[in-house]
């Protein structure tokens, strides 16, 4: 499965933006946002390395919100599935 990740804009140079998520630094290219302005501080949805379009940044928190529930719930099923493989 492919997901968007919600990116902060550092810098732009020309058509690419380095792009920062969670501590984690990308070089996102901008040429399907090449009709608007992207600048420092902008939220980007990004998709395998391409910026799609600018978010409000509360949309970027809720984003993040589910992301980090559904890694948690992950996380869990799998740590259930280890004990399930311990006790056979």
């Amino acid at each position: 499965m492919c997901l968007t990740v919600p990116m902060r804009v550092r810098s732009v140079e020309g058509l690419a933006a380095r792009c920062e998520a969670k501590g984690t630094e990308r070089t996102v290219s901008l040429m399907l946002m090449q009709h608007e302005s992207v600048q420092p501080g902008d939220m980007l949805v990004v998709h395998l390395g391409h910026a799609l379009h600018k978010i409000a940044p509360e949309e970027a928190l809720a984003i993040w919100a589910l992301y980090d529930e559904m890694l948690a719930a992950a996380d869990g099923a799998d740590a259930g599935d280890a004990a399930d493989r311990s006790e056979a």
